[in-house]
């Protein structure tokens, strides 16, 4: 499973998207696009990549512009993991 694959199934299980969550591109837009995904929302989201992928996210990481895509929180979850 890539990371793509696994950032996606933790955006369909926190936001109980269903399969709605296969629909889910690189581009695909989140904060502001999906109604589920609010700010109690993100909270879950973060919680869930740092249990899956084993790294803390501080808070002066997070920014609007992480949660604008798909495509761009995979490239942070990408990045935490390179170091």
């Amino acid at each position: 499973m890539t990371q793509i694959d696994r950032v996606r199934r933790i955006l369909g299980d926190a936001l109980q998207l269903g399969p709605r969550a296969d629909a889910l591109r690189e581009d695909s837009r989140l904060l502001g696009a999906i109604p589920e995904f609010d700010s109690m929302a993100v909270v879950s989201v973060l919680t869930m990549i740092e249990e899956e992928f084993g790294f803390t996210i501080d808070d002066d990481e997070m920014s609007g512009e992480l949660f604008e895509t798909l495509g761009s929180l995979t490239a942070f979850v990408e990045a935490k993991l390179q170091g």
